[in-house]
């Protein structure tokens, strides 16, 4: 049978974009913390129509379809858990098919990435309010939308998923579906709540009910200004309580919370060429000589002293379209943080306000351990819980972390007004993957040592995220990018989950579309 589909495939993508070789295969169904089972092959569909026909030869011979997108996940979520699996590397669907600045929406085909669509619309002078994570030089608009991601434009617009108005997705069956006011014959996707919201649907599912052929966003006029603060903090108590009446607000663009660990790490990293480029951006985004010459010296006299003195500090970016919007919510943000922390130099927040999509460095740490994060979102008032527990679970292993050589760090963000984003990341000595190798920028891996295998290293990792999955759950989080890895149906309201297993039965009978994704079609 494998024999069969693959030929037909082959008729009808080209043989060049049905890829059976094993290296190519492991490559592809590798994430930057694991691996599954291989599929038949990696196929790469060049038109949604193409992609419609591949889900029809799939269905005939009872074959898995797993989406991947830019492929910088870490919970499974486009790994296979059965051989008789085809991944849809979706590279070739790289259209931006629509700018609509009169009706304000655009449509991109699902393997866009975000800089790339941030650079189209800035020629326009607009932007999607959410406008991608860190990873969007390589994080694409249809792994996004399918995982659920935050970064820049969270502080007040929310997360990728508030900014879609409406999907073109494949089903399991090969028919195309639309969502919001696209679905309606004499109407375009400019709007998304017309009754029920189907779109809603198909956000954060991972591919599980099927697969995004094409993703329209809701623009908005692209901020002309822009302004950033920092802040250093005693303890991490002071950096949650201040972070959390800043959130309050409103008002706040971006915002990013380091512990220790990561004030050293790849995020304030950058190369000659990378700091070269944020000086230009700098200069650019600036409104006159002297603001830029202002700004560039503030940067240079703090150094990489930004942090002296601080345990843990908190970032900001606040927009306007006007030098008085900016410098008004500037002087909030600082009021409101005053009793909480210290300002510093806001060294980190200009640079990667200037230079917003860093390259790939942080899937290795500084000194080449391999990395893996987790994260809940959780209401403000059960942090200090999370904390307490999060910290006794880490002294009670204590021991065992040092001696296979295992690290920890953290970093926090808010969404909106109303929630906190706790990610723990670990660190551990241990040896390379072929995901390292080919994702990350070989002139940086290069400068980076190699270590030897520690799978007692990577088991002792395995069972500490466990850990905090559990305890994630009993204080009451949420997550993003959910793929195989967090208990998406651990404790759901029965209702609930009926109700989600008949969505997933209707549009996709055969359990077809990347099985095992939230939990779903495996029971």
């Amino acid at each position: 049978m494998s024999q069969e589909i693959l030929q037909e495939l082959s008729s009808l993508l080209g043989s060049e974009h049905v890829i059976t070789d094993d290296a190519e295969r492991r490559y592809f169904t590798t994430d930057v913390y694991n691996s599954r089972e291989l599929p038949l092959a990696v196929i790469r569909p060049g038109s949604v129509e193409e992609l419609q026909e591949a889900a029809r030869i799939a269905l005939k011979n009872n074959v898995a379809l797993v989406p991947r997108g830019g492929g910088a996940s870490y919970t499974d979520g486009y790994l296979p858990v059965t051989s008789q699996s085809l991944l849809v590397e979706t590279s070739r669907l790289n259209r931006i098919v629509e700018i609509n600045g009169t009706d304000m929406y655009v449509t991109v085909e699902p393997a866009v990435t975000w800089e790339r669509l941030n650079a189209a619309l800035a020629k326009e002078k607009l932007r999607t309010p959410f406008w991608g994570p860190f990873s969007g030089l390589k994080a694409t608009v249809g792994g996004s939308t399918s995982q659920n991601s935050a970064s820049m434009g969270t502080g007040n617009h929310g997360l990728s998923a508030e900014s879609v108005l409406s999907f073109d997705v494949v089903l399991g069956n090969g028919k195309l579906l639309k969502t919001g006011s696209a679905s309606i014959s004499t109407s375009k996707p400019f709007f998304r709540w017309y009754g029920p919201d189907l779109t809603g649907l198909f956000t954060g599912d991972t591919g599980a009910m099927g697969i995004k052929a094409r993703i329209t966003l809701r623009l908005i006029r692209r901020p002309e200004r822009s302004g950033t603060a920092s802040f250093g903090f005693d303890t991490f108590d002071d950096m949650a309580a201040g972070m959390s009446a800043v959130a309050r607000l409103g008002i706040v663009a971006d915002n990013y919370g380091l512990d220790p660990k990561l004030q050293q790490g790849q995020l304030t990293k950058t190369d000659t060429g990378d700091a070269l480029r944020a000086v230009w951006n700098v200069t650019r985004d600036s409104s006159n000589p002297v603001e830029a010459v202002s700004r560039l010296t503030r940067m240079a006299l703090a150094g990489k002293r930004f942090f002296a003195g601080f345990s843990h500090s908190a970032h900001y970016v606040v927009e306007g379209y006007s030098a008085a919007e900016v410098k008004s919510k500037l002087k909030l943000v600082r009021e409101t943080m005053r009793p909480h922390g210290t300002e510093i130099a806001n060294t980190v927040p200009t640079v990667l306000r200037a230079m917003p999509f860093i390259p790939m460095y942080s899937v290795l740490g500084v000194n080449g351990e391999r990395w893996v994060p987790l994260h809940g979102i959780m209401p403000f008032s059960a942090v200090p819980e999370f904390r307490r527990r999060l910290m006794a679970m880490y002294e009670e292993n204590a021991d065992r972390m040092k001696d296979l050589r295992v690290d920890k760090g953290a970093m926090f963000m808010t969404i909106n007004s109303n929630a906190f984003l706790y990610e723990p990341v670990f660190y551990w000595e241990d040896s390379q993957t072929v995901f390292h190798k080919r994702f990350m920028p070989k002139d940086y891996l290069a400068t980076l040592p190699e270590h030897d295998e520690n799978p007692e290293g990577r088991a002792l990792v395995a069972e500490l995220r466990q850990r905090i999955l559990d305890i994630f759950w009993q204080v009451g989080a949420s997550h993003l990018q959910v793929g195989k890895t967090y208990p998406y149906l651990r404790g759901r309201q029965p209702e609930a989950e009926r109700l989600l297993r008949e969505f997933k039965g209707s549009v996709d009978p055969n359990n077809l579309m990347n099985p095992g994704a939230l939990g779903l079609g495996t029971s």
